[in-house]
């Protein structure tokens, strides 16, 4: 039987990095991925020749993703994109007031609501968000911003940038970080050839600091016996020990892997965990019917549409084509039987009427999971993880286990403090070994 110091589960973006981590401190490290290819929701894939992400992506300048990728020495190449996008109200097309003279001209606000937005946006760099009360995110905006069409505006910034479509559930603190991100301007990356160099790049330097990889294998069971982790076994009948486990699936997934997982922690955790979801259409298209380098991206106020045109700033796709992401957030997934894919194909009508006669490839993804969990007023003072207190060696990470992080942030940064956790517990033990021998 093989035997490794800790076992990560999950091939994606999180498991990715804590293998990193882990390996550089000097223990050996076993990555476990069920499927064929490594990056999970990352992942790009080629269609006729485009790179496709799975949906929308976003990577923030000054947000914990960054922060840890630069810690890891991992570069990626893109562009940022600056704030100049469009909006879309009943039924109008208008540009987003990214500027100083593009808010003057905005026919849209009336001059008291251009003036209310200029002192929002200076007003919201000195907000310290830890500070703020444990209030909904719609109260906060309630009590900060008067003017209805300006509220419209920030509801849209902050669900294209969560995937939260219930301003009434998110709890302020992330959702105003997410705003001062997006309004300091220049802060989102696009990505060249698609999320997969990103991939690519934390797989080889995994593989760099001697992680052992193993696709195409699934947990049947973490082991564990007198409240330590001891096995895990391998739906083929392989078995391996280890002491460490960390799991970076979603809570309901690893509920499944783990032996008397309901005598745990993540019983709770499972079932206290919102998922929340997106329709997602991406195309590949020969070239833009309408071009506009100012515009990369439109919000539509009145719908939870998002577009964005990453191919305007990056190099998108390998093979040249221009890549467009279209995105509706549906959250909980209760109105899943709407026809989303052709309102999406209605919005990029409106946005890049006759985009089908310039189409090269096509995606659908009418349910994807964006997030397992997400800073709601019922998650106060309740976190998830690292450690499942009752099974010494086992640890969890992944977007639902974020300290305030949303999305990829929390991805990154719940696989470092996994990590971290590992080797702390690993370095104590070892010294008092030591001490005793």
């Amino acid at each position: 039987m093989d035997a490794y110091d800790v076992a990560v589960i999950g091939g994606g973006l999180s498991g990715l990095t804590s293998s990193i981590y882990l390996a550089r401190a000097g223990l050996s490290v076993v990555l476990i991925e069920k499927s064929s290819q490594l990056g999970g929701r990352a992942a790009t894939i080629k269609k006729n020749g485009a790179s496709l992400n799975l949906g929308l992506h976003a990577l923030y300048k000054g947000g914990a993703a960054e922060e840890v990728l630069q810690e890891l020495g991992i570069s990626v190449e893109g562009a940022y994109a600056p704030a100049k996008g469009g909006m879309v109200w009943n039924g109008k097309l208008f540009e987003l007031p990214g500027s100083p003279l593009s808010l003057l001209k905005n026919p849209l606000l009336s001059p008291s609501a251009k003036w209310e937005l200029t002192r929002f946006v200076n007003r919201l760099r000195g907000i310290d968000t830890k500070a703020l009360p444990p209030i909904s995110f719609r109260e906060w905006v309630e009590q900060e911003i008067r003017d209805s069409m300006i509220r419209q505006l920030i509801y849209a910034v902050c669900r294209t940038n969560t995937f939260v479509p219930y301003p009434e559930l998110l709890l302020a603190a992330p959702g105003v970080r997410r705003l001062q991100l997006v309004f300091k301007g220049n802060q989102v990356l696009y990505l060249d050839h698609g999320w997969g160099q990103l991939v690519d790049h934390l797989q080889k330097e995994a593989i760099r600091t001697g992680v052992t990889i193993l696709n195409s294998k699934s947990i049947a069971e973490i082991f564990h016996d007198h409240g330590k982790v001891r096995q895990l076994y391998f739906a083929d009948g392989d078995k391996l020990e280890t002491s460490y486990v960390i799991v970076t699936a979603g809570p309901s997934e690893t509920f499944k892997m783990v032996k008397n997982a309901e005598r745990t922690s993540l019983k709770v955790w499972r079932d206290r965990t919102k998922p929340i979801y997106a329709a997602c259409l991406d195309v590949a298209l020969r070239k833009l019917p309408i071009s506009n380098p100012k515009r990369h991206f439109t919000f539509f106020l009145d719908r939870p549409i998002f577009i964005s045109t990453p191919s305007v700033i990056s190099n998108a796709s390998e093979d040249g084509s221009v890549i467009i992401h279209a995105c509706k957030d549906i959250g909980f997934g209760s109105d899943h039987s709407k026809n989303e894919e052709s309102q999406l194909e209605e919005a990029l009508d409106f946005i890049q009427p006759g985009w089908k006669n310039e189409q090269v490839a096509r995606q659908f993804l009418p349910k994807i999971k964006v997030a397992h969990d997400f800073d709601s007023i019922d998650r106060i003072d309740k976190s998830y993880g690292p450690s499942v207190p009752e099974v010494y060696g086992l640890y969890v990470a992944g977007d639902w286990t974020g300290r305030g992080e949303v999305l990829v942030d929390a991805v990154f940064a719940s696989a470092k403090r996994a990590a971290q956790e590992v080797i702390r517990e690993y370095n104590s033990i070892e010294v008092r070994s030591d001490l005793r021998s």
